[in-house]
């Protein structure tokens, strides 16, 4: 069993090259780094380092060592993340991080509910698009993650993670309001083949080319950005016609843009992710089930 100041110490000396240096570094005295270097020797039963010239060099046992030390510490660090979240959702607070639309609409109302309900519980909200976030989640930056997957793009979710589903969210053509196919009820996808189009995040987008293939076409994207709003305006200004989850056009529609269903009908499935241990704790089950009662309410919208 190693002691974790000896390891971060001995990775320390490694990375700058001397005892004196790493003194410098971690705001010790060089005695001090000595005898903690001597102290892992007797951990490690072998010796080190061996002195050549002014300067150190690592023994084969040390080059072992270095190759793990940095694995070692991100594991500790990701551990004392966890232990620390632990501690903060039995005090009643929830780290949620959830992409932007959903931060635009399914959180606010979730928030609102929990603030009238339990007034002490506090969320400290973040904002990544997946699958960031649910990497976040796994390095226990956060401690609920919302995502959203295509069903068509097999997307992989990252062992170890429970999936909570929320709703379905049906996706829509946005057109500029003066365009032909604004006075249909419905648009076909194919009726758009020779658009241009403004694609959004990089999962969004990987859906827009999947689904065009599954009609026989590649769509011409001109523009590329994850602003909602920015689509909306460059869709308003005649440059594209777009591909926008329902959920966005519930909270924000330019004036100048129409959106139609598309046919076929295509959704992204929205659920919240935790590691198994939080669903035990008050305070996430209490986000959890706020956010499946707002997410009922908006489910095939």
């Amino acid at each position: 069993m190693f002691d974790s100041r000896h390891i971060k110490t001995f990775h320390e000396v490694v990375r700058t090259g001397s005892y004196s240096a790493a003194a410098r570094a971690l705001g010790y005295t060089q005695p001090a780094i000595t005898q903690q270097m001597k102290a892992l020797e007797r951990e490690t039963g072998s010796a080190l380092f061996v002195r050549v010239g002014r300067g150190l060099r690592l023994t084969e046992a040390g080059e072992a060592l270095a190759r793990h030390t940095s694995a070692i510490l991100d594991a500790m660090s990701s551990a004392r993340e966890q232990m620390n979240a632990l501690t903060r959702l039995r005090a009643g607070r929830v780290r949620l991080c959830a992409f932007p639309s959903a931060n635009s609409t399914l959180v606010p109302e979730t928030l609102a509910g929990l603030t009238a309900d339990h007034p002490a519980l506090r969320v400290d909200l973040l904002e990544n698009e997946p699958p960031e976030s649910l990497r976040r989640l796994i390095r226990g930056e956060c401690d609920i993650a919302l995502a959203f997957t295509y069903p068509g793009l097999h997307e992989q979710v990252p062992e170890g993670l429970v999936e909570v589903p929320l709703l379905e969210d049906q996706l829509t053509v946005l057109l500029p309001a003066g365009h032909p196919l604004a006075r249909r009820r419905a648009v076909r996808l194919t009726d758009l083949a020779g658009e241009r189009w403004i694609a959004g995040c990089p999962r969004c987008r990987a859906n827009l080319l999947h689904e065009c293939a599954e009609e026989g076409f590649v769509p011409d994207i001109a523009f590329m950005t994850d602003d909602n709003l920015a689509v909306q305006s460059l869709v308003a200004e005649g440059l594209g016609v777009a591909m926008l989850p329902s959920l966005v056009l519930n909270f924000m529609r330019h004036p100048k843009v129409a959106g139609r269903p598309l046919r076929p009908i295509s959704r992204r499935k929205i659920s919240a992710y935790v590691l198994p241990e939080h669903l035990r704790i008050p305070a996430t089950a209490r986000v959890l089930d706020q956010l499946r009662s707002v997410a009922a309410r908006k489910d095939g919208c």
